[in-house]
């Protein structure tokens, strides 16, 4: 039997743009001379589609979607999936589904079991649990089929109380077949073979794999679809973050005709989880997803210019560069703005930023926006001294001026927070915070010096001096971050502990950091969830991202 996987680049919502993506690549299989393709999770539709499937209008377009895809499942079998009507009137009223297509019929239909709704997750207020476990008979084979998260219930301590194809082996099925949207994140390309080969040496069975790939806003999918045979060696592994349709032969004996990629032997066991912050662990993936993210941001808003604050920091460098890559230089203006605060080299260093990268700059000072704010307060804040207040006013005079641009010509503004000053409220709102997407808003500090490195690995594209020197805001006289917060090798790994692992206070003080140090850290994180709060979206690229996917009270008391 010969199968394909699609591995794809759908759009939320836009039917008419998946449903031509999913015929293409249904004609492409058929000039390859598949058997059966293998579509991802919710393609129909695009996942995660939230609460747009909470409107019949949505599922009916859905049902006409695989109406017209069918018509091309004459020949060769096809695994697609979308929402699906619960129709026993009991639990929620939608499944999360995969349609099998054969003889232009929809020939069975198998809903997903396991329901997460941890981090970004949130499919059980959507949809009902299967109920029922059937193998589909196609073509003297018997395929269990399962959707993504249906094959993550194994090791030592899993998270549901059943496993699918503990139901599915029982038919004894010749093969699995999952369908899946699984997000990246920096640790998931280990995680996702680890779990596979885990699932092919319990069930001694080969699987193939289909991931989504395409960034949803802020949730980006790497692709990276992979199938296994059954002594858990890897023989195909489509690329990361793009599009390809690959087929390989199933033989009869359960072997595949492809070659072994990696080994059994050299398959990782367990899922990625490191102890520190590693700052440069899979930098290359990481910038990536990031290209991904803007690109697929602008793309699928219908947008295709961006602006930014170039202040001859290392963020607004990263920022750049990263934006420059992903949408061409010529459609990246940078606006420099400096203040009677700012240094010279730091607008040379912004200046010769631009003139490596290529792409259009201005020069706006604020001086005289910021005394004119300054002389209209006077009255209120009198003689008080120079404080937080004045800062903020530059910053946020920043902002208005970027928004001012952006609306004048139809930029979209990139945010270049990182996660280090959105943890600890190192940040203006409406001004430096201001933004339609937060780029590095899931760097910490450390991650966007590795960026930087990885972006110069060629030539110099960054000035060295942007990378080398001591990071500031430059909001009052030889203003250094260093003033405000801890040295970011000390307070990323102590947020690290605290964001992507959730130890708590006395956890951390044990791993030998300093405790008024640790305590200071934790309070400014949970003080500042109301800024986070009406952040933009951040592209994200680790296991715990602000946003979506974390969630705790903006008023709560907890080491704050």
């Amino acid at each position: 039997m010969k199968i394909c996987l699609a591995q794809q680049n759908y759009h939320i919502g836009n039917f008419e743009y998946n449903t031509a993506k999913i015929i293409e690549a249904i004609e492409a299989a058929k000039k390859q001379g598949a058997d059966l393709i293998l579509f991802t999770e919710m393609c129909v539709c695009g996942y995660p589609a939230r609460d747009f499937v909470e409107f019949n209008d949505f599922i009916n377009k859905s049902y006409a979607a695989i109406d017209v895809i069918k018509q091309h499942a004459d020949t060769i079998g096809v695994l697609v999936g979308g929402p699906a009507r619960n129709t026993t009137h009991k639990g929620k009223s939608l499944f999360n589904a995969a349609f099998f297509l054969y003889e232009q019929e929809v020939k069975a239909e198998i809903h997903k079991t396991l329901l997460p709704t941890y981090d970004v997750f949130d499919e059980y207020r959507y949809f009902e649990p299967s109920y029922e476990w059937k193998v589909i008979l196609f073509k003297g084979k018997k395929l269990a089929v399962t959707i993504c998260e249906d094959i993550w219930n194994l090791g030592d301590n899993p998270l549901y109380r059943i496993c699918p194809m503990d139901e599915l082996i029982k038919q004894g099925p010749d093969l699995m077949l999952n369908l899946s949207a699984s997000p990246f994140d920096y640790t998931h390309d280990e995680d996702r073979k680890a779990v596979i080969k885990s699932n092919v040496l319990k069930y001694k069975l080969p699987m193939f794999y289909c991931n989504a790939v395409g960034s949803q806003t802020e949730v980006v999918f790497d692709g990276a679809s992979l199938i296994f045979d059954k002594q858990g060696n890897l023989c195909k592994a489509l690329p990361m973050f793009g599009e390809a349709i690959e087929t390989v032969v199933l033989n009869d004996d359960g072997s595949l005709d492809a070659p072994i990629l990696e080994p059994a032997s050299r398959v990782p066991d367990k899922e990625l989880n490191p102890a520190t912050l590693e700052p440069e662990l899979n930098i290359a993936q990481v910038y990536d997803a990031l290209i991904l993210g803007i690109r697929d941001y602008f793309g699928k808003m219908g947008f295709s210019k961006a602006i930014l604050g170039s202040s001859g920091g290392i963020d607004s460098a990263v920022t750049l560069a990263l934006a420059c890559d992903a949408l061409g230089a010529e459609n990246v203006r940078a606006i420099l703005m400096p203040s009677p605060y700012s240094t010279e080299h730091s607008v040379d260093d912004a200046v010769q930023l631009s003139k490596n990268l290529g792409n259009p700059y201005d020069i706006i000072r604020i001086d005289e926006v910021f005394q004119a704010f300054t002389h209209t307060l006077n009255p209120i804040f009198k003689n008080l001294p120079f404080s937080l207040a004045e800062e903020n006013i530059q910053s946020r005079s920043r902002g208005n001026l970027l928004m001012a641009i952006a609306n004048k010509f139809g930029y979209i503004l990139l945010n270049t927070s990182n996660k280090s000053e959105l943890a600890t409220g190192y940040g203006t709102l409406y001004g430096d915070m201001a933004g339609g997407l937060g780029v590095l808003g899931d760097c910490y500090k450390l991650q966007v010096y590795a960026l930087a490195h990885y972006i110069n690995r060629n030539k110099e594209t960054i000035p060295q001096n942007i990378i080398t020197k001591a990071p500031s805001a430059e909001l009052r006289p030889n203003q250094k971050d260093s003033d405000s917060l801890p040295d970011y090798a000390v307070l990323d790994q102590v947020l690290y502990q605290y964001i992507e692992r959730r130890m708590g206070p006395s956890e951390i003080k044990d791993m030998g950091f300093d405790q008024a140090l640790v305590d200071r850290t934790l309070k400014m994180v949970n003080s500042n969830e109301y800024k986070r709060n009406q952040f933009c979206p951040i592209i994200r690229i680790s296991p715990k991202a602000f946003g979506v996917g974390r969630r705790v009270p903006i008023v709560g008391k907890y080491l704050n």
